[in-house]
């Protein structure tokens, strides 16, 4: 890419900038999901038994809150220009509980061109919070952006 290019990309994209998705998972989306991974822990599938546990009630799994929030990255770059995710760490603080409201949200931290990827390397801190803001998840992600796939 050329300078003006690089300039062109940056413009679509600043830092701070927020994206986020509401969403609440129910006992029958968070029981479908650990079984479609495989993920047999009773904490998903077995209601009476995850209520006489620590919990409470059931839970979601580590991979279904990580692919909700990872798409959001999809979702929010997808109209800029052509996505590809490169890194996402995830750090889950608290256990997901069904029938919660919860927000997923990214914030941009940085932005670099990458020569060698032939666009923008976009710096995210993530996290997964309640309405009374406990955070169950916090995350980091690098995407790339590219103006064409």
């Amino acid at each position: 890419m050329s300078a003006l290019q690089v300039q062109a990309a940056s413009r679509y994209f600043r830092i701070g900038e927020r994206f986020e998705r509401r969403r609440t998972l129910d006992a029958r989306e968070v029981g479908d999901f650990a079984r479609q991974v495989g993920d047999t822990n009773p904490l998903h599938h077995d209601a009476a038994l995850a209520a006489s546990t620590r919990f409470g009630g059931l839970i979601a799994c580590g991979p279904h809150i990580s692919a909700l929030l990872m798409a959001v990255t999809a979702d929010a770059f997808v109209a800029r220009g052509a996505p590809l995710g490169l890194d996402f760490r995830m750090q889950f603080r608290r256990a997901v509980p069904i029938d919660l409201p919860l927000t997923l949200a990214w914030t941009i931290v940085d932005i670099r061109h990458k020569a060698s990827l032939g666009g923008e390397v976009v710096s995210l801190d993530g996290s997964v919070t309640d309405d009374a803001g406990t955070l169950y998840v916090r995350a980091e992600g690098l995407v790339l952006i590219k103006e064409t796939w």
